[in-house]
């Protein structure tokens, strides 16, 4: 009877933390949110008003897409802050103590943790996977249409397989008039030159039907060759004009499905400037990973009671939180230079906060 009174104790106490966690997380995010919304309403008021935008088109044009982008980009730092905080809440109140004489080891106080993070972490990677990036198409399109204007209707010096074997050089592509100019068409069996075509122009139909305009056709054949102009041909090209003017910032508006297959189909084509998709890629992994390291971290700094509260607990938090974004920022830039790849980039942060808190794991068990 007492075993399983002190069961229900456990799972009281488990229940306990989990509420004090996520209920700590979502009040501060929320918090945070809604000051970093007034902030940014005073620095776009300019944009607004030139447009004549009413409450509501502001509102549900813009955010409504604006709070779940920036909670996604902010969870994992304020998952830490949160974790610091009711923590070092219980801590100083002498909770935890009352929680070891139960009978609860260090080991079984991380399970609650545990589960509020696991819990944490499947919203996270479903909110970046599937959910934001269609709102982040219409956060974009908003941004394009009303504030930062970054699309662009020309593309320069094309170069891409657009089916194997075949490869496509543009030097120039003007979207609204669906027309590229000097193209030159290669088509190789293995590492051997079949089939050249060079053009004047090359104009959009409709699906994948394409017109070479003023070009030259040249076979090759072992020694011969075989030459051909005209003023115009139809052909097909397994390509839409839209895939020519995809931006990094376009990443973003892709599920995880989607931006896997436009990075394989991208690859297959030869396209080199893949860095974005797959910066955006890795990051939205590594990020929900980062709601464990950083729950981590968080319960071995703040378990123990220290003099003076919880000042410096939220001290420690605060300074680690921007070290962290730092490193962050810092790994894109090397990843965006070339110095390190898109994975160590994304990675790296949590590899070395992770050896951090394993670290302090066992310090605090011992």
């Amino acid at each position: 009877m007492s075993k399983q009174w002190d069961w229900h104790i456990i799972k009281r106490l488990d229940w306990y933390i989990i509420s004090k966690f996520l209920g700590t997380f979502f009040f501060s995010i929320i918090l945070i949110l809604g000051i970093g919304i007034v902030f940014d309403l005073t620095e776009k008021m300019d944009d607004f008003y030139e447009y004549q935008l009413s409450a509501k088109d502001i509102i549900f044009g813009y955010y409504i897409y604006f709070i779940p982008y920036y909670m996604n980009m902010f969870s994992p730092l304020f998952i830490f802050i949160s974790v610091i905080f009711f923590t070092s809440k219980l801590a100083g109140n002498s909770e935890i103590i009352a929680m070891m004489a139960t009978g609860m080891s260090f080991r079984r106080l991380m399970w609650p943790y545990l589960f509020s993070a696991i819990v944490l972490f499947l919203m996270l990677f479903f909110l970046a996977g599937y959910i934001i990036p269609p709102a982040s198409g219409k956060l974009l399109h908003f941004e394009d249409q009303y504030i930062s204007h970054f699309t662009n209707d020309n593309a320069r010096n094309i170069q891409m397989e657009v089916e194997p074997g075949t490869i496509l050089y543009m030097e120039t592509f003007r979207l609204n008039y669906n027309m590229g100019y000097r193209v030159s068409l290669e088509h190789f069996e293995g590492k051997t030159l079949q089939m050249r075509i060079t053009a004047d122009r090359i104009g959009y139909d409709s699906a994948y039907n394409w017109h070479l305009e003023n070009y030259t056709r040249r076979e090759f054949n072992g020694l011969y060759e075989t030459l051909t102009r005209g003023a115009r041909l139809d052909t097909i090209i397994p390509m839409q004009p839209e895939e020519l003017f995809i931006t990094a910032e376009q990443a973003q508006e892709m599920t995880n499905p989607e931006l896997k297959a436009y990075m394989d189909r991208q690859r297959q084509r030869g396209t080199g400037n893949l860095q974005a998709f797959e910066d955006e890629w890795h990051k939205r992994f590594s990020a929900p990973i980062g709601a464990f390291i950083m729950t981590l971290l968080g319960v071995t700094m703040s378990c123990k009671k220290v003099r003076g509260g919880m000042g410096k607990n939220l001290g420690i938090g605060i300074t680690l939180s921007a070290l962290y974004i730092l490193f962050t920022t810092v790994s894109t830039t090397f990843s965006v230079s070339g110095a390190m790849s898109p994975f160590m980039a994304a990675w790296l942060p949590n590899f070395i906060f992770l050896a951090i808190g394993t670290y302090l794991y066992f310090q605090v068990r011992k």
